[in-house]
């Protein structure tokens, strides 16, 4: 049966908690510093970049297709095996282990900087999957988006930790400053491994299934389950369209959480103090945005409020594009001397409202139209759809600033978030929360 009442609230802090530490992975390592790093002076082919931004997003895409062929199949053992906890923690050390090993990624060492990425990310984008499938353990359909938003927020908040200490105590990213700033990928490690601690003691394996050694049978059982849901995917036709909007959709987003700081120090040549101010104006907005649109979420629906974060994306691009013609108008209507950069930072606080807003809707969309008997299972779907997003925007966006540039590539953005609303107007948020508690569905 699907809970009517939520976890108590150790249980759900301990959860969030998870969030909380792996954003210092996502911002330190793809968003803000290691991404920066590792195009400008690992590979360091000035003066655009465009090879390095092209390794770069090749290395996401590698990861993010591991995660694609085997996000679903472990879902599956997930479920049979009663190994959710077991999985969970399982990647959390691998990426703990291989992102600290991202100090050695010196110079020149692009290859190693390259697979270490892979794995890394592997490892973590998995995770994401994993934690996920508690979600519909944690409280009802009407319960979930208040349940995500906080997972969210808690997370920006501990991005932004993270990233401080990280920006004040590791300094620019430049070749000068290699030596302090290299520290990156053991500082997040670190942070990974500590904060992560309560989600261990807290959170409850849920009472689906019967637990069994992770062997090749069971492997063997997931992989049939698995079939067996592809076959039948009829039976769930809103959480069918939820996740082709996602498709469209997070492909958006992993282009910007991939190269938004990247644009930043290449199209708009920002101050170290911007990309500081930058980074503190995304998380705040992006926590705000989690929080504000979970409330949103079960007060008028997931559709509805997926929907409007979709909106809001499409906005912040036109944004980010033309933030140059968007200085000269501000200055003239206002009479003021805004640098570029400065009007960045408008651009910013949209992204970081559409960024917490979406991540968080769409994560509790899936679990209020998921069974609870085939939640790691359906999330691992999610992050199939999630990751093969990933994958053709990230390399699209990789393909097209070769021909274009980076700011022109940015528009394709736009493209996909428009895109993403298309699947929506056939989802029935009541048929599919209806079919999650076993009734069948009627198109």
């Amino acid at each position: 049966m699907i809970r009517t009442s939520r976890a108590g609230r150790q249980e759900i802090f301990g959860w969030a908690m998870f969030d909380f530490a792996n954003q210092a992975y996502t911002l330190l390592i793809i968003t803000v510093i290691f991404g920066d790093l590792y195009t400008r002076v690992v590979v360091g082919d000035a003066p655009d970049y465009r090879i390095g931004n092209l390794m770069w997003s090749l290395a996401l895409c590698l990861s993010y297709l591991l995660v694609v062929l085997s996000a679903p199949l472990l879902g599956t053992v997930m479920d049979h095996a009663r190994a959710k906890k077991r999985l969970l923690f399982a990647s959390y050390v691998a990426t703990v282990a291989t992102t600290a090993l991202l100090y050695f990624v010196a110079p020149g060492w692009m290859w190693l900087g390259f697979f270490l990425i892979v794995f890394s990310n592997t490892a973590y984008a998995i995770g994401e999957s994993f934690i996920a499938s508690f979600l519909p353990f944690l409280g009802g359909p009407g319960e979930q988006g208040k349940v995500s938003g906080f997972g969210w927020a808690l997370g920006y908040a501990g991005g932004l930790l993270a990233a401080i200490f990280a920006l004040v105590f590791l300094g620019e990213v430049s070749t000068e400053n290699f030596e302090r700033v290299r520290w990156v990928g053991p500082f997040a490690a670190a942070f990974f491994l500590v904060a992560a601690i309560p989600t261990f003691l807290w959170l409850r394996e849920p009472d689906i299934g019967v637990r069994r050694p992770l062997s090749g049978g069971v492997v063997a059982a997931g992989y049939a389950r698995l079939r067996e849901t592809i076959r039948t995917a009829a039976q769930y036709p809103d959480l069918r369209r939820v996740f082709i909007s996602i498709l469209f959709a997070m492909a958006g987003v992993y282009v910007i959480i991939a190269f938004a700081f990247i644009y930043g120090a290449q199209v708009v040549g920002w101050s170290e103090g911007t990309r500081t101010a930058m980074f503190v104006v995304v998380q705040l907005t992006a926590l705000a945005g989690a929080l504000g649109f979970g409330w949103l979420q079960d007060r008028f629906g997931g559709r509805r409020t997926y929907a409007m974060t979709l909106v809001l994306w499409v906005i912040a691009i036109l944004a980010i594009y033309f933030v140059a013609e968007l200085t000269v108008l501000l200055n003239t209507a206002l009479e003021t001397d805004f640098e570029t950069e400065q009007v960045f930072l408008v651009a910013g606080l949209l992204s970081g409202l559409s960024l917490g807003s979406s991540q968080s809707v769409g994560r509790a969309l899936v679990g209020a139209f998921s069974p609870p008997e085939r939640a790691a299972e359906l999330f691992g779907f999610w992050g199939l759809f999630s990751k093969l997003a990933a994958i053709f925007g990230i390399f699209g966006v990789g393909l097209l600033q070769l021909a274009f540039g980076l700011q022109g590539a940015v528009l394709f953005c736009i493209v996909l978030f428009v895109a993403a609303l298309v699947p929506l107007a056939g989802v029935d948020e009541a048929r599919g929360i209806s079919v999650a508690h076993g009734e069948p569905a009627v198109d």
